[in-house]
């Protein structure tokens, strides 16, 4: 493959995400969040056995970056009262957690991450189909109602 085909690929993917991140419901834009630092973490954790540091750095950051700018940001404590308080405890301990387990190649650190926010992202999605049955829209405690920017800043989420 040449390195034309390559940017190409990258691009239709890119406009993929962001054709996704403008149709998706408020509670599609949570659950790709979710799964995009997901992502990143499991490829930290592939990066961490290949023994790649600099790919390790990347991918921690990144799954940092969507929890605090994505899932933090997403949050307002006025308006989610304690859930959005507790949320953004868990998020902040998050970002702390996986930045001393890429500092320490602590494999143990981001599957923790990797497993609370796997819980988080199934709750979520319970959360969800109890609220279809009940015609209530499930909305992130505080949920700011113009998160695109945020979703599309981290390239495939």
């Amino acid at each position: 493959m040449n390195a034309f085909s390559s940017q190409a690929i990258k691009a239709y993917a890119s406009v993929g995400v962001e054709t996704g991140v403008v149709a998706a419901s408020p509670h599609q834009l949570i659950l790709m969040l979710y799964d995009g630092a997901i992502a990143a973490i499991t490829t930290a954790q592939l990066q961490l056995r290949l023994k790649n540091n600099e790919a390790r750095g990347q991918a921690a950051s990144k799954a940092i970056a969507i929890i605090r700018d994505g899932l933090g940001a997403s949050l307002q404590q006025q308006l989610g009262g304690d859930v959005a308080k507790n949320l953004s405890d868990l998020y902040q301990y998050m970002e702390h957690r996986l930045f001393q387990a890429n500092l320490n190649s602590d494999h143990d650190g981001l599957d923790e991450v990797r497993t609370l926010l796997l819980q988080l992202k199934t709750a979520w999605q319970d959360m969800n189909t109890v609220h279809a049955d009940s015609q209530s829209p499930a909305v992130h405690p505080g949920f700011i109602a113009q998160p695109h920017r945020a979703a599309t800043s981290y390239g495939s989420v």
